[in-house]
C-alpha cells in the first residue's frame, strides 16, 4: 500500500510539472507574439521611448500586479500588459539602432537569432541532464544587483566600455537565470505558471536587449 501510493504522489507531481511546463511554453510564446505586436506598432508610429524612471515604475507596478494576482484569472491580464508595456519600451530602442547603424536590420535579426539560440540551447540542457541548478540563485541574484546598478551607472556615465561590459554582464546574467527558472519548471519547484512565464520573458527581453547592445559596439556600422 505504501509503495503505491509513493508511485502515486510521484506520478501526480510529473503530471503537475508537466502541465506547468507545456502552460509556460504557451503562454510564453503568446506573450512573445504580443510583445512583438506591441514593438511593431511604437515603432511604426515612432513613438519616443517613455524613459527609465516611467520603464521603471511602469515596469515595477505592473510586475506587483502580476504577482498580487498571480492565482487568478485577473493574473494572465497583467501578464499581457507587462509583455505589452515592455514590448511598447523595445520599439524606440530597435528605431535607434536601424536610424543609427546602416546593418540595423542585421544587428536586430542577430541579436533575436542569438537569443532564441541561448534559450533553446539551455532548455535543452536543463530538460536533457534534469538538474536543479537553484544553488546558482545567490550568486546570480548578486549579479543583477551589480548589473542594475552598473546600468544606472551608464546611463549618468556613458561611457562605451562601461556599457559593453555591463552589457557583457547582463548577458551572463540572464543566461543562468533562464537556466535556473527552467530548471525549476522541470524539477517541480515552479508551480505557478504565470510567474514562470513573466521570469522567462523578462530574461529573454533583457538578453536580447544587451546583445543588440553588444552587438552595435562590436558590429555596428555607421
Amino acid at each position: 500500500m505504501q509503495s503505491s501510493s509513493i508511485a502515486i504522489t510521484h506520478q501526480d507531481s510529473i503530471f503537475a510539472t508537466n502541465k506547468v511546463l507545456k502552460d509556460t511554453c504557451r503562454l510564453l510564446a503568446m506573450t512573445l507574439f504580443f510583445s512583438a505586436g506591441c514593438a511593431y506598432v511604437t515603432m511604426a508610429l515612432r513613438l519616443p521611448h517613455p524613459g527609465i524612471i516611467l520603464t521603471m515604475i511602469g515596469y515595477l507596478g505592473l510586475l506587483y500586479l502580476t504577482n498580487r494576482f498571480s492565482d487568478s484569472a485577473l493574473g494572465l491580464v497583467f501578464v499581457f500588459a507587462l509583455t505589452g508595456f515592455m514590448g511598447m519600451t523595445l520599439g524606440p530602442i530597435m528605431n535607434l539602432y536601424l536610424n543609427a547603424f546602416s546593418n540595423g536590420h542585421e544587428l536586430i535579426l542577430m541579436a533575436f537569432g542569438g537569443t532564441g539560440v541561448v534559450f533553446l540551447g539551455l532548455s535543452a540542457y536543463a530538460m536533457m541532464t534534469q538538474k536543479d541548478f537553484s544553488y546558482m540563485t545567490g550568486f546570480l541574484m548578486t549579479g543583477a544587483w551589480v548589473t542594475f546598478f552598473a546600468s544606472l551607472a551608464v546611463v549618468l556615465f556613458p561611457i562605451p566600455a562601461l556599457s559593453l561590459l555591463v552589457s557583457a554582464l547582463s548577458i551572463i546574467v540572464m543566461t543562468g537565470i533562464i537556466l535556473i527558472q527552467t530548471s525549476a519548471i522541470i524539477n517541480g519547484g515552479e508551480t505557478n505558471y504565470l510567474m514562470a512565464t513573466v521570469s522567462l520573458y523578462v530574461s529573454l527581453f533583457n538578453l536580447f536587449v544587451s546583445l543588440l547592445q553588444l552587438l552595435g559596439v562590436i558590429a555596428g556600422e555607421d
